[in-house]
């Protein structure tokens, strides 16, 4: 029996390149390396990135602009079906919560994490219960579900009304080309684009929302460099979210103390940020997989983050570990900066650890994930 012919749609890949999108371009690469049947559907913007990322895959840009979640939702349920068709297409993976009703494809959904149940406050309420509704919908409509945890799987049967649906962990990888022990010229770009010059520094990457914790990651940061005559810098990079926590945080801050929002910055310097940081600073209240606490090991980091769901999975023994208050974060970030052995140690076992993530293994088993529903959906019900 042939390979299915797997279309992977991603259009709900937004234009800067979060965890979402890290993982739909980095799998759909791997997946091109392992000589997948493959296409991606994407938006118009991202046509020549696919092109370049999997030059042996098929990639279509869509015909119209599906940038708006309205947008895109439509698309999905009236338009792809239609291409579904006229492709030929076996498998239809949806890497991002929804999936296309009518298709006559088998249909693969990742659900990345299950924190839409398990702390909604953490979410706005429009996109909790938009999430909520799709998780359920993909458990008991589509044929396979790919989690990236334990922990997720877990949580999901735990708080879902799915009952029965297959569920597959597959692990993310890192991307070892973008990220890996910096250059001191990739260190020296990253402070440049950030701006604090040759200041020693702590470092944070993310989206600013309530998941991420960062109120606490400030008041820990201020309360463990106070006494410091000549303290580091804290610099939260990411894209700025709805967390309104995060500007009365700042504004509590010492004034002698230097916090830098450094906003979205380039994958390209991502390596000399987190490679250049005296520690990354993950506090997290939970994650279904934890990329950034990854990349940040791959780079050669000594991470400090949460025990919250699938972070244990990702750090091992090789990060540090801290509760999700303030005086915890503070107390575990003295210590740390107090002791630059135990950071050099945690930093080289970590760069072990993060070679165990492979997205060519990764590839690996959503193939195999392919192949089960493509078979379920033939001889199942």
């Amino acid at each position: 029996m042939p390979e299915p012919r797997v279309l992977l749609d991603a259009t709900a890949v937004p234009a800067d390149r979060g965890g979402v999108g890290r993982y739909v371009d980095s799998l759909v690469a791997a997946l091109d390396e392992a000589g997948a049947r493959l296409t991606v559907v994407c938006q118009p913007r991202d046509g020549h990135l696919y092109s370049e990322l999997a030059p042996r895959c098929r990639v279509i840009p869509t015909a119209q602009a599906v940038s708006t979640r309205t947008a895109r939702l439509t698309w999905e349920q009236t338009t792809l079906p239609a291409l579904v068709r006229g492709l030929g297409v076996d498998v239809v993976h949806s890497p991002h919560y929804t999936m296309p009703l009518a298709s006559r494809a088998a249909s693969v959904v990742t659900l990345h994490d299950a924190t839409f149940f398990t702390d909604a406050v953490l979410h706005s309420s429009v996109k909790a219960r938009f999430f909520r509704a799709w998780t359920e919908i993909s458990l008991r409509r589509a044929r396979l579900c790919v989690v990236p945890s334990l922990a997720t799987a877990g949580e999901l049967g735990r708080v879902t009304r799915a009952r029965g649906a297959e569920l597959r962990v597959i692990r993310h990888g890192v991307d070892e080309h973008r990220f890996h022990p910096p250059s001191t010229e990739q260190v020296r770009a990253a402070r440049q684009v950030t701006g604090i010059g040759n200041t020693p520094y702590v470092a944070f990457l993310g989206a600013f929302e309530p998941r991420k914790n960062l109120p606490a990651l400030i008041r820990g940061f201020a309360e463990a460099v106070a006494d410091r005559p000549d303290p580091p810098a804290l610099v939260l990079a990411g894209q700025p979210g709805w967390d309104r926590r995060v500007d009365d945080a700042l504004a509590a801050a010492p004034h002698r103390l230097r916090i830098v929002r450094a906003g979205y910055l380039p994958v390209d310097t991502l390596a000399g940020f987190l490679g250049g940081a005296e520690v990354v600073a993950y506090p997290s209240l939970g994650e279904g997989f934890g990329l950034p606490v990854l990349e940040a090991m791959a780079s050669g980091a000594c991470v400090l983050t949460t025990r919250r769901l699938a972070l244990p999975e990702v750090g091992g023994d090789t990060v540090a570990y801290c509760g999700v208050h303030a005086a915890d974060v503070a107390a575990a970030l003295r210590g740390l900066l107090d002791d630059p052995a135990r950071r050099a140690e945690l930093a080289q076992a970590a760069r072990r650890r993060a070679k165990e993530f492979s997205w060519i293994r990764s590839a690996g088993d959503h193939l195999e994930a392919y192949d089960r529903a493509w078979y379920r959906h033939r001889t199942g019900p």
